[in-house]
């Protein structure tokens, strides 16, 4: 390898080191900000799980039941646990309230009888039910952005190292090459001096 070559080798592997450096770091960043404004949010929220095998719990279907019971009792602060409690306690009982029916079905049908109270109570209580199970399940979006960029962060420091490794494999190449050239060089010069004396 010629050292012009070998040069942009270096340059090029230790701008490979910085970008790859950065943006990990970057990623790393990214996820403990997500994990901790998801955690955060939560936990001001003061949202626990009903006990294990307490009535909440035990009248929900088998599933739904089984998934709370892993969290009975514990306040809510990851995004699993916001995810768990909307789509297996919060999903279920929202389902109860009208048959099944969406906050925008029952809207509609409060709009076409405006002193239906029943339903009008029901457009009230899946509202603040639904809009309490979205931004659960946004928390728990979140989470996994989170997780994600960890992961990621971890391939990239990975990459960044073993570009590191390269590196170093190459300027230890490097000065062993250029020892050997001196080493040569000398004994071309002392074998020229023996020759001409």
């Amino acid at each position: 390898m010629t050292e012009g070559l070998r040069w942009r080798v270096f340059v090029l592997q230790v701008g490979l080191i910085g970008i790859l450096g950065f943006v990990s770091g970057f990623a790393f960043w990214a996820s403990g900000f997500a994990t901790g404004q998801v955690h955060d949010n939560l936990a001001a929220q003061q949202i626990f799980f009903p006990p294990s095998n307490s009535p909440a719990i035990t009248a929900l279907p088998a599933a739904d039941a089984a998934a709370m019971n892993q969290y009975a009792g514990q306040q809510m602060t990851t995004g699993a646990q916001a995810e768990t409690y909307a789509d297996h306690f919060l999903r279920v009982h929202l389902d109860e309230v009208a048959g099944g029916k969406t906050y925008s079905q029952m809207s509609a049908v409060a709009q076409a009888d405006p002193t239906n109270t029943k339903a009008a109570g029901q457009v009230a209580t899946l509202f603040k039910g639904e809009t309490l199970r979205g931004l659960l399940l946004n928390s728990y979006g979140w989470s996994q952005i989170g997780q994600y960029a960890f992961y990621a962060a971890l391939g990239l420091a990975i990459a960044a190292g073993a570009v590191l490794l390269a590196f170093l494999y190459e300027l230890v190449a490097w000065r062993t090459s250029v020892r050997k050239t001196v080493a040569r060089a000398a004994s071309t010069a002392t074998a020229g001096q023996h020759r001409a004396a």
